[in-house]
This record gives structure tokens, C-alpha cells and sequence, in this order.
């Protein structure tokens, strides 16, 4: 059963919804593991209004469990399935570091947008993978691996120059290695090896790195940039995702990642309306 292929208009803001196959996702009621809980979630997401579907296997929280590549395939699979049984015309992104999973993902149903949080630095094969499948990349900026990162928050020069310059550097490495310039959306990484005060400036900032010419993804849904500060949980930071997400738009953002994708999709219409008006 192959997906529609991967076509976006990437000049308009996008919403991509976040469907965790997963059992430690940091967020508890992201965490699916049934099939019969993937397809509920897709259909939310699909029915809220996600132009982008986001398959991810592999927990990427602080201190998460290693997984083997056949059970992150398994739990992958059974998220394409559900997407596909759905509704095939909607587009998949799948969030995995591992080529592999790229590899028998657009073999079996067709491209797929690659959502890498290490930018191609836990295997070295990725980049050439996406190369050759010419497919959208997503690079996230990120220090270690999700076991080591949150011990990796020393930023000589400062968060925002440290991010702004490995991107500048990575990109033309991607672009270097054969992935085009409209392929590339940049992550900055909310939350991975940053601390709360990092995340925050980064945020403040984004404006620089939306100004490297590649389209920025922002995912601070839920995150602990939000609940950390105000002393909740992330079932109470709804508010202040949708606040983020709006600031992360007016900065220059064209893909809000989140885990509510209907009230995220009102945020991203009202804030269209806004500009239009301006």
C-alpha cells in the first residue's frame, strides 16, 4: 500500500501532528502503542486539520530507552498502515535518525518527509539516503544522543550564535552532498541539550536563523520551556504552546509541530488573517 507522494506547498504555514508509537514519550497521553490507539490518533490529527502526519518509533525524550532497529521498524510500520488506511492523500513525515527506517519506510509505501533530530550525525548513511530518494529533510539541531544531551548545554558564544552557525555550516553540507536548498527545513531543537533559559532565547531569537533562506520548523509543544517556568505538568501547557507557537510563526516559522492540532490550526488561521490585515 503505497502514500500519495510527498507534495507541499511550502510557502504557506504548515501544522504537523505528532503521533508517538511509543510507551516513554515525555508527554503521557501522546504515547500510543496499539494499533488500534495509532489510528485513533491519526484520524485526530488528520480531522484536526495537520497538513503532516509525524511517525515517530523511537522516544527522543532526555534519558529515553535504546530500541532496536526491528522494533522501531514495527512500531513505524504500524503508523504507516494507519496512515494509509486513513487517508493516503495526507502526507507522512516519519522522525527517525536511522536510515535504515527511511530506507524500508519509502520502499514499502512511497517518500516520506525524513524528521532527523541529530541532522544526519548518529549515522552517517542518512544524508546519503535522503540524497539518493530525494526526499524533504528535516535537520534538528541537537548535542549527543538523547541519553547524553541534557549534559551538553554549554554554548561558548552563546546558544542562539552556536545554533545559527552549525546550521550554516551543516546546510551547505547537505547541500554539498546532493539534497537541495528547498529540501531543507532546519529544526533548532527546543529543548534538546538546552536548558529552559537557552530554549527561551533561542525562541526570542529564531528570526536569525529563519534568515539562513531555509524554512524553519518549530516544535515546542508541551515542552518543559513552558511547564518548567509556570511550575505545571505538560497536560496543563497547552496555553503556553499555543503562545510559543504563534511567536515562533511571527519569527519566521513555517511548520508548527505540536501534539493539539486542531487549536494550533486555529492559531496558525488567525494569525494568517493577522498578517493579511497588517
Amino acid at each position: 500500500m503505497m502514500l500519495a507522494p510527498t507534495t507541499l506547498n511550502l510557502d504557506r504555514c504548515h501544522v504537523m501532528g505528532i503521533v508517538n508509537i511509543t510507551p516513554d514519550s515525555f508527554y503521557g497521553a501522546s504515547r500510543n502503542m496499539s494499533y488500534d490507539s495509532v489510528v485513533s490518533a491519526v484520524r485526530r490529527a488528520v480531522k484536526g486539520g495537520a497538513t503532516i502526519v509525524d511517525i515517530g518509533g523511537y522516544s527522543s525524550r532526555s534519558g529515553a530507552d535504546d530500541i532496536s532497529i526491528d522494533e522501531e521498524w514495527h512500531r513505524v510500520k504500524m503508523g504507516l498502515d494507519a496512515v494509509a488506511a486513513i487517508d493516503e492523500s495526507v502526507v507522512v513525515s516519519v522522525d527517525t535518525f536511522r536510515s535504515d527506517i527511511v530506507r524500508r519506510a519509502v520502499a514499502e509505501y512511497g517518500d516520506v518527509i525524513v524528521n532527523d533530530i541529530s541532522a544526519g550525525e548518529i549515522d552517517r548513511e542518512m544524508i546519503p539516503a535522503v540524497a539518493e530518494l530525494g526526499l524533504i529533510y528535516v535537520a534538528m539541531h541537537m548535542r549527543g544522543v538523547p541519553q547524553t544531551m541534557q549534559q551538553l548545554t554549554d554554548y561558548h558564544g552563546g546558544v542562539v550564535h552556536n545554533v545559527v552557525e552549525y546550521f550554516r555550516e551543516r546546510v551547505a553540507y547537505l547541500e554539498g552532498c546532493g539534497i537541495t536548498r528547498d529540501h531543507i527545513i532546519l529544526d533548532p531543537g527546543f529543548g534538546f541539550a538546552k536548558s529552559v533559559e537557552q530554549n527561551m532565547t533561542l525562541l526570542a531569537h529564531l528570526a536569525e536563523l529563519c534568515a539562513l533562506g531555509c524554512r524553519v520548523l518549530a516544535g515546542v509543544s508541551r515542552k518543559s520551556m513552558i511547564y518548567r517556568p509556570l511550575n505545571i505538568t505538560p497536560d496543563e501547557a497547552l496555553p503556553g504552546s499555543l503562545a510559543f507557537g504563534w511567536e515562533a510563526l511571527r519569527q519566521g516559522a513555517t511548520i508548527l509541530r505540536v501534539h493539539d492540532v486542531e487549536p494550533t490550526c486555529q492559531i496558525v488561521e488567525l494569525y494568517n488573517r493577522f498578517i493579511e490585515s497588517v
